[in-house]
């Protein structure tokens, strides 16, 4: 995978403000190119993740691709605000998706993203793109759900112990400090709650046009292939799979070299073209 010359790379940290709530972000740009008038790379972190848990990857891509990168915390994780209450919260995907994601994006300028989600990440991007089919280049899934499975959660049964026995809670405070508690207890009740058991967005996948790449470790432990399998069955428009062999959740970390390969394989076939519709509303 190609190397970082970090005398190319800009980085900014950045506020957005979205419905009253302070978002911290990250701009990457790797060769002083203009974000308004190229495509950009926009990282979504994954359920109990952050900005600082991607590491320099994101770096290393925009670099590799020649693109302006984005990332953000979104509420309740990292540096931004807390969440209003860490109650079970069956909507916050589609929330994320449909009402934080595109002020975000408007906000930062980004009017043609290149969509790069982990875990729920990747379903936020999926959503995303059914609601706007002509504003996004391309998604690149890693690990994303679209349904709930029985992996699904028993790997969140085992996190729970996890957080309570070991030091996982220690661990996440190093990343989201005072928002660990909150943050963790309405991901785990919420995926483990009767009212999501149900959850499902494979019938809205039909909407996505843009082109996918699917990536999932085959011993991923919060999901099985059927997700990334569903995920390029039901996408509308040109969709590819990776399944990455020897691979828990985070393929990015887990295979780094061989995600990376894909990724800027994927990103440089869509080419620099911009979409030709500007955001709209909902």
């Amino acid at each position: 995978m190609p190397t970082n010359d970090e005398t190319t790379i800009r980085t900014e940290e950045l506020e957005v403000t979205v419905r009253g709530f302070r978002l911290a972000a990250r701009r990457i740009d790797p060769y002083g190119v203009q974000t308004q008038h190229r495509p950009v790379l926009v990282f979504l972190h994954e359920g109990l993740g952050s900005m600082q848990l991607w590491g320099d990857f994101p770096q290393a891509i925009a670099s590799a691709c020649g693109l302006p990168a984005l990332l953000y915390d979104r509420l309740g994780h990292g540096l931004s605000e807390p969440l209003p209450s860490p109650a079970v919260d069956v909507a916050y995907l589609a929330r994320e998706a449909h009402t934080f994601l595109p002020e975000v994006l408007s906000a930062c300028a980004v009017r043609s993203p290149v969509l790069i989600g982990h875990s729920d990440g990747g379903t936020i991007a999926l959503l995303y793109a059914a609601r706007r089919p002509k504003q996004v280049l391309g998604i690149v899934t890693e690990a994303a759900h679209v349904f709930v499975d029985d992996r699904t959660r028993d790997g969140i049964r085992q996190t729970v112990a996890a957080y309570r026995e070991n030091d996982l809670k220690t661990r996440l405070s190093k990343y989201h400090g005072p928002n660990t508690e909150a943050l963790f207890q309405r991901w785990a009740d919420t995926w483990l709650s009767d009212e999501f058991a149900a959850w499902n967005i494979e019938w809205q996948l039909k909407a996505v046009q843009c082109p996918v790449l699917a990536i999932q470790g085959d011993a991923d432990e919060y999901g099985t292939a059927a997700q990334m399998k569903s995920i390029a069955a039901h996408a509308g428009g040109r969709s590819d799979t990776f399944l990455v062999p020897g691979c828990r959740h985070v393929p990015h970390y887990q295979a780094r070299e061989a995600v990376a390969e894909r990724i800027i394989a994927f990103v440089r076939a869509i080419g620099p073209t911009s979409p030709s519709t500007s955001p709209g509303p909902e």
